[in-house]
């Protein structure tokens, strides 16, 4: 059960699952992102090349150099995504990191409503190259018929999903670098687009032209999907797949900003798509499935970049106990049913409001503009303490918050326009995590320790008083203490207060979540020899937290070291070697009903009974429900007692001392 780091080699299988699972997003960007920098604007070389020069560095600045090489080296254990990132910063004791961590979590979350939609939407809209009198009602069916089908593959596992999506990504790349090569060799001229002067003269010069940069940046959506799926993948075939994968991308790019100044220059681009429009007629129908199937790969790179991040935030707890299944053998393939059904909803919903792409655009690229942003505060972070690289990190904090910034402020402009449905859905999100990490500093700052020597001697006349009946053979506490020298306060009072619970042998056992994503070890420290024990558990953020299948192997750990007997104490059961009866006690903190608590408090206790009652029970996120289990509620005081006054009336008093003088009472 020791830790280890995620390791993949480089290899062709891995590249090619790498593109099935994590290009996606930014693979089908093409699509549509060309066509929305032109939008009402006249065609002109000025607008063309200064797009292209945009779409080239921010391809090049944020997607190569700060995901591809900065961030993927970043990793933690092999592990990527905002939470792995936070886990390896968070030892720094710097209070403010877990706010980035959360926002980046939030808004990718809400980012995952409406690209699967936009993604979708705009492929299928390619249908009207081939049948210009199709309705946007048929659009919108085909589109919720194929992001049913979508969610549902889900429960298979990103592993099928890679290996079938891979192939067809490839050919996809392969499709549209071709066609975009082709366009290109009739307009060479193009290319001095690469040159930044283009881009900064459209940014400064051009009437509106910094408000671009709101169509410019979905070039880059999906860059963080290769950060967040790295324990998939790999770095290494990550990396290669994106030398691949950023030539054609380029390609594509380049080939219809071609196409525009050769037909276009001068005029209106109207209901023309670029991307469909360069494909040649014999291949219009092959384009426009490959289009389609490559926009469903683009939503699935970022639903299983949201189960990996809210798989974590689970196991850090910043997020509702939800149950997370495991749909094939290979580690860091999950599937979480709650989120995936949340986000069928939630982009079905953007589909039926939106109705056309132009308009989810509108809405779509302003999250993830915020996710970028805390993944570059963290970033920063991480190299100016982990690298000692002072200078470094100040410049490069510079160059991404400067870039980011202005994609941010142009983004904003989208606001009103769309971009508040995915800003709500965030701030949604944000305020439930807030709560729950509220809560648990409140309890934390609220529970009492006491010192478990004080309460051998007790615990062992309790074990022998024949007068209490047994209440287990073994009685298993989940503590909240995390050594073998204090102990919960809430447990001792349900030992020896509230009701008297006598046993054979007493297991205290701490869970606790480490930075490392695949530790999983455990420590025992002996209380009574064979009959008081604690077992403090290390698992990673990535690791398995049953904690049923991981108590009963260090069970059987222990009695094959003599440690303990496992066979039942009762006479009649015991001659018949059958096993020893456990227990589990778990106990739910509530605020003592006698607290005086501020009104920002009680917000946060209400709220997070709220989240609790309508979220996974702690039995069954330990893999204890089908274990014998009480739930007991225990009171904690977060905050000074309440105050009350009471006095005893003087003519009771009076009369009580009358019955003493004449001998009626003693």
């Amino acid at each position: 059960m020791e830790s280890h780091s995620r390791k993949h080699n480089l290899s062709v299988a891995g590249v090619l699952v790498s593109l099935g699972i994590i290009y996606g997003d930014i693979g089908t960007s093409p699509i549509y992102t060309l066509r929305f920098i032109v939008g009402s604007n006249l065609v002109s070389e000025e607008l063309i090349l200064g797009g292209l020069s945009c779409v080239f560095w921010t391809l090049t600045i944020i997607t190569s150099i700060k995901y591809v090489y900065l961030t993927l080296s970043a990793d933690n254990k092999g592990e990527g995504g905002i939470f792995a990132l936070y886990a390896l910063v968070r030892k720094y004791k710097a209070s403010w990191v877990i706010f980035p961590a959360i926002i980046g979590c939030c808004t990718l979350i809400a980012d995952g409503f409406i690209t699967p939609a936009m993604s979708v939407t705009s492929a299928v809209e390619g249908l009207k190259a081939l049948m210009p009198n199709i309705t946007t009602q048929t659009i919108i069916t085909i589109v919720i018929i194929i992001l049913f089908a979508l969610f549902i593959f889900q429960q298979f596992g990103s592993s099928v999903v890679g290996k079938t999506f891979g192939p067809v990504m490839l050919v996809w790349f392969i499709f549209i670098g071709g066609i975009g090569a082709y366009h290109l060799s009739s307009n060479w001229g193009v290319l001095k687009a690469i040159n930044p002067v283009y881009g900064f003269n459209l940014l400064v010069k051009y009437p509106g032209g910094f408000w671009i940069l709101g169509a410019i940046f979905l070039c880059t959506t999906g860059a963080e999907a290769m950060y967040s799926d790295l324990g998939h993948c790999g770095k290494s075939n990550i990396r290669l797949g994106w030398g691949f994968v950023k030539i054609s991308l380029l390609l594509s790019y380049f080939g219809q900003g071609a196409w525009l100044l050769n037909e276009y220059n001068g005029k209106l681009l109207g209901d023309q798509i670029p991307f469909f429009s360069i494909i040649p007629s014999s291949l219009l129908i092959f384009g426009l499935i490959l289009a389609t199937m490559a926009t469903v790969i683009a939503s699935q790179a970022l639903i299983s970049g949201t189960f990996t991040l809210v798989n974590e935030a689970i196991k850090l707890k910043l997020w509702p106990a939800t149950r997370v299944r495991y749909p094939s053998q290979m580690m860091g393939q999950i599937y979480i049913p709650a989120i995936n059904w949340m986000l069928l909803l939630g982009s079905s919903i953007v589909v039926l409001y939106f109705k056309k792409s132009d308009d989810m655009q509108a809405a779509y690229g302003l999250a993830i503009t915020f996710n970028m942003l805390m993944t570059t505060a963290l970033l920063i972070y991480y190299f100016s303490t982990t690298k000692k690289s002072t200078i470094r990190s100040f410049l490069l904090g510079v160059v991404f918050f400067t870039i980011e910034g202005a994609f941010l402020i142009s983004n904003l402009s989208k606001f009103s326009h769309g971009g508040w449905f995915t800003f709500a859905i965030s701030i949604i999100f944000f305020f439930m995590m807030f709560i729950l990490m509220r809560a648990r500093e409140l309890r934390d700052r609220h529970t009492e320790f006491v010192d478990l020597k004080h309460y051998v001697g007790l615990i062992e006349d309790l074990q022998s008083d024949t007068s209490i009946p047994r209440e287990a053979t073994n009685l298993v506490y989940m503590a909240v203490a995390d050594s073998k020298r204090y102990i919960d306060s809430n447990i001792i009072y349900s030992i020896f207060k509230k009701r008297p619970k006598k046993a054979d042998t007493y297991w205290f056992v701490h869970v606790d979540t480490v930075d490392s994503p695949y530790t999983s070890k455990y420590s025992i420290d002996t209380i009574i020899p064979k009959k008081c024990f604690f077992i403090r558990i290390k698992l990673g953020f990535k690791a398995d937290h049953r904690v049923n299948l991981l108590f009963a192997k260090i069970l059987h750990d222990m009695a094959e070291n003599a440690e303990i007997d496992m066979v039942s104490h009762y006479d009649s059961l015991r001659k018949h070697s059958m096993p020893a009866d456990f227990k589990f006690i778990m106990l739910h903190s509530l605020a003592s009903v006698d607290s005086e608590i501020s009104t920002f408090d009680n917000f946060i206790i209400q709220g997070y009974r709220f989240i609790k009652k309508h979220s996974l029970s702690s039995e069954e996120m330990y893999g204890l429900e089908l274990a014998n289990v009480e739930v007991e509620r225990v009171p904690i005081m977060v905050g000074p007692a309440a105050k009350v006054r009471i006095k005893r009336e003087k003519e009771d008093l009076e009369r009580e001392k009358e019955l003493r003088y004449h001998g009626h009472i003693n």
